[in-house]
Order: structure tokens, then C-alpha cells, then sequence
């Protein structure tokens, strides 16, 4: 059971890597439109979407990928907490 949630730990940490990859290529011109940003934006773009019909954005500034994260965080200490379960 341990190896399922070392298994699933390290595919969030994972994730949030990809995340913030794909957040900071939006403070490059057309980085987006790159076949290597669309496949980002395939994978993260799910994530984030139902973040962003709930948290609107503060001026032009989109806040709901701090959101995201902090869903990923907690899942990932649920995950800590329920390994220290077994």
C-alpha cells in the first residue's frame, strides 16, 4: 500500500512541476502555440479549468493556478497522513 501512495506522492510532485512550467511559459510571447505548450495544455488545462470558473481573476491577473496548487498540496499531505495510517 505504501508503494501506492509513494507511487501517487510522486506523480502530484510531478504535476505541480508541469504546472508551474506551463504557468510561466504564458510570460513568453506565443511559447503556448508551440507543439511542446499544447501538449502542456493538454495535460493541464483539465486541472485548471474548473479552478478558473470559480476564482476569477484579480485585475489581469489570474490567481486560480494558486488555488490549483494548494488543492495539490493538500491531496499530497492527505496522502502523507493516510500512509502514516498503514
Amino acid at each position: 500500500m505504501n508503494l501506492i501512495i509513494e507511487i501517487i506522492g510522486t506523480a502530484i510532485s510531478l504535476y505541480s512541476w508541469v504546472l508551474i512550467i506551463y504557468i510561466l511559459m504564458s510570460w513568453f510571447p506565443n511559447s503556448r502555440e508551440t507543439s511542446f505548450g499544447q501538449l502542456l495544455a493538454k495535460v493541464c488545462e483539465p486541472y485548471l479549468e474548473p479552478f478558473r470558473r470559480f476564482v476569477p481573476p484579480i485585475g489581469m491577473i489570474d490567481i486560480s493556478p494558486l488555488v490549483a496548487f494548494f488543492v495539490l498540496n493538500l491531496a499530497s499531505r492527505g496522502l502523507i497522513q493516510i500512509s502514516g495510517w498503514f
